[in-house]
């Protein structure tokens, strides 16, 4: 089971982070894990273009995890897509992929009369809402929805993989979760969001004190990660989801090591991690670590 890292930034525009999204791949499965800016871009770049999905998992409805989401469904038709997406994500996401549809609805049928592909079956979503419990049925990849603490969002999800051997816990966006660290125990790898609080200083005009605590709060700092993965029992860790995505990276890496002995990996887009053999990839570099 592999998983890359796609886009590692939040709702701040990055020219090195894109905006969140991951892809776990099995020898039979091809799952995306949210939709951030940037997405369609970086699948083809990682060898997996949008026409090659099998799904695509949304953690929650916040807009920097589902903002390419249409561009993600025309490019994958453009790319010869012959069956329809299928989404799956927490309450409200019918809604949501409606009212997308229906938003491009007069330029999508002018496409389709114009362009004369031989089909608009990709243009078609599958919508499936979950809560918690196993999501999906993929040939080999058992994946399981954990309710997690992003509060004030309602119905936000982290996910436990296992396929091939191997179990990847990806953490969505959320406070310490109990529940994760319990779903995900003995993990071989968590893939967790980090809050670097150092890295957020008052800027006037730009962000208070206040809607820095507020945003804090629902998101893990940097300061507990190391201890979520410790308690957890992970066999490694890995950030994502870097607020702010030009957080200092070598302080970061000091602070989680406080707390947590084994392997940390610092993901960068376009990363890429064999959690069964433990082995990581980014361009010509590779890593064994266990």
């Amino acid at each position: 089971m592999r998983l890359s890292f796609l886009g590692t930034g939040c709702p701040v525009a990055h020219p090195v982070r894109f905006g969140p999204a991951h892809l776990v791949r099995t020898a039979q499965s091809a799952v995306l894990i949210d939709c951030g800016s940037g997405v369609s871009q970086r699948l083809v770049e990682i060898g997996c273009p949008g026409r090659d999905l099998d799904a695509v998992l949304l953690t929650h409805l916040h807009s920097d995890h589902i903002v390419d989401l249409f561009q993600l469904i025309i490019s994958s038709w453009h790319q010869g897509r012959s069956r329809p997406p299928r989404i799956y994500g927490p309450r409200g996401t019918r809604r949501y992929v409606d009212g997308l549809m229906a938003l491009w609805r007069p330029e999508l049928e002018q496409r389709i009369a114009h362009e004369r592909r031989p089909s608009a079956v990709a243009l078609q979503p599958e919508v499936h809402e979950f809560t918690a419990g196993p999501v999906g049925d993929f040939t080999d990849l058992a994946v399981e929805a954990v309710e997690v603490d992003h509060k004030p969002v309602e119905n936000a999800f982290g996910f436990v993989f296992r396929g091939e051997g191997a179990t990847l816990v990806l953490s969505g966006d959320t406070a310490r979760s109990p529940a994760l660290i319990s779903a995900g125990a003995g993990a071989d790898l968590l893939v967790h969001e980090v809050f670097s609080h150092r890295d957020m200083p008052v800027i006037e005009g730009v962000r208070t004190a206040e809607g820095t605590a507020n945003v804090a709060r629902y998101h893990t700092l940097s300061s507990e990660v190391g201890k979520v993965a410790l308690e957890m029992g992970a066999a490694a860790l890995a950030l994502t989801h870097f607020v702010p995505p030009a957080a200092d990276r070598d302080a970061l890496l000091d602070e989680v090591r406080q707390d947590f002995a084994g392997p940390v990996i610092l993901g960068e887009d376009l990363m890429t991690v064999d959690v069964g053999r433990r082995t990581l990839a980014w361009g010509n570099a590779r890593l064994s670590y266990s």
